[in-house]
């Protein structure tokens, strides 16, 4: 982590990740695909319950996030006692996290999958693709958790290994399920569930089979105020990302809502693309936090300059070449996943102003995982807030109410390339302050 070259190491690095990122994306357009051959409303759904899945991811990533980036600087400084302690802490309260969110969600599906924006022809869909999710819980929850701790010691490949195995899993249940025995939208979702207890079960035994510097044996849980308030307030950066990307998957589709249910498809499904491409540039960029946070442990700070700096020029080329393919075939791309003249009309200048505007994300995420990675949680926890939130929600509000349906296509774009002005001055200053070498630096919170 110290010796390696780092654009070698963060290549090796984001590589497995990046596979990971592309193949999870690739499993939840797949219950997208068969899905969207139901019928319109159906499609509707899994933009639906998309929101519930950024809640669940929300909270596993706050805990993996927060854990991980501890844990990576803990064995920088070679402490693996204090590694340890958090690796056990955070899965436990992820596992014990996913279990009430199974049980409240439950409870409250009705009112949950209108507040997330259904409509009455939507809702009978979204309910029972939603309880599936809601059994998955406490597996894809503490799953988030498994994964980053595999990251963040360098083991990036060991999670890749879990995350796709369940990932081509769901692809080949989503044919069995739907196509063979016809069970429609239950399918979907029980190839989900299935998928993500498969990865669960896969991330866990690397553990089991001591493949790690941490454990998670029970002794090493500390369920005490510091611990746990340390893992909090390190992964706060991720639950405002994550969260606010359900709160506004919420918001986005109740300004569809008026348009119909082809306006909540077809924004779903550009989105959906959108992320896919997303997704290479955060598997680097997932790449290059374990790098960060160890060698800022061990006061390596060139090694974490030069790190940036190769993420974002990489990342940049990357999602701005993977942008352009899309862009000119935007068509073809909303068609694939549902056939339908209105959604196909909405989803185009949709996906269209969100290629544009992703040349600029790389910047963003740079700024986020640095920050996030070294420990300057309020630096990470703002900016992380910024692209699905602070900027986000008024944009779209304003935007629809000024220029509806055509506002609402070009709001996540907007939000985009403010988010990315406003991360300028917080990477200047950053490096600008950035010391030499083995001079210790307390983290500016």
């Amino acid at each position: 982590m110290t010796t390696e070259p780092v654009t070698l190491l963060i290549v090796r690095l984001g590589i497995p990740t990046m596979i990971s990122m592309f193949v999870t994306s690739i499993y939840n357009m797949a219950d997208s695909y068969y899905v969207g051959q139901i019928n319109t409303p159906a499609s509707g759904a899994t933009g639906v319950v998309l929101g519930l899945m950024a809640i669940l991811q929300a909270i596993g990533f706050m805990l993996g996030h927060g854990s991980g980036s501890i844990i990576s600087r803990m064995l920088g400084q070679k402490d693996i006692e204090s590694a340890k302690r958090f690796s056990a802490t955070g899965f436990y309260t992820a596992l014990i996290s996913g279990f009430v969110i199974l049980i409240l969600g439950t409870a409250l599906l009705t009112p949950l999958m209108n507040l997330l924006g259904s409509t009455p022809t939507i809702l009978p869909y979204a309910k029972t693709y939603g309880m599936c999710i809601l059994c998955a819980a406490p597996a894809l929850v503490s799953s988030c958790v498994l994964n980053n701790i595999l990251r963040y010691e360098g083991r990036a490949f060991f999670a890749m290994i879990g995350l796709t195995s369940g990932g081509i899993l769901n692809i080949f249940l989503d044919a069995l399920f739907m196509k063979k025995m016809n069970m429609g939208i239950l399918g979907a979702g029980l190839a989900t569930a299935i998928s993500q207890y498969v990865s669960w079960i896969l991330l866990l035994a690397m553990f089991i089979l001591k493949k790690t510097q941490t454990s998670l044996a029970p002794k090493n849980i500390k369920f005490d105020l510091p611990t746990l308030g340390n893992i909090v307030t390190t992964g706060l950066p991720s639950l405002a990302r994550q969260g606010l990307a359900s709160i506004s998957t919420m918001f986005l589709n109740n300004a569809a809502k008026p348009f119909d249910d082809a306006a909540i498809t077809a924004m779903a499904t550009a989105n959906r693309v959108s992320m896919l491409i997303f997704s290479a540039v955060l598997g680097i960029g997932q790449g290059f936090q374990p790098v960060a946070g160890f060698n800022f442990g061990a006061k390596k700070y060139s090694r974490v300059r030069k790190g940036f700096f190769f993420t974002l020029i990489f990342g940049t080329i990357l999602l701005g070449t993977a942008s352009m393919i899309v862009f000119f075939n935007a068509g073809p791309c909303i068609k694939f996943f549902r056939n339908d003249p209105e959604v196909i009309r909405i989803g185009i200048p949709a996906l269209h102003a969100q290629c544009i505007a992703l040349f600029v994300v790389p910047f963003q995420v740079c700024n986020n995982m640095t920050f996030q990675s070294i420990g300057y949680k309020f630096n990470a926890t703002f900016l992380s807030s910024l692209r699905n939130g602070l900027i986000f929600i008024p944009v779209l509000l304003v935007f629809n109410l000024i220029w509806g349906l055509s506002g609402i296509q070009v709001a996540q774009a907007v939000s985009d390339v403010l988010t990315s002005l406003i991360c300028i001055p917080f990477t200047v200053h950053f490096f600008a302050h950035l010391p030499k070498d083995g001079i210790s630096i307390r983290p500016e919170d």
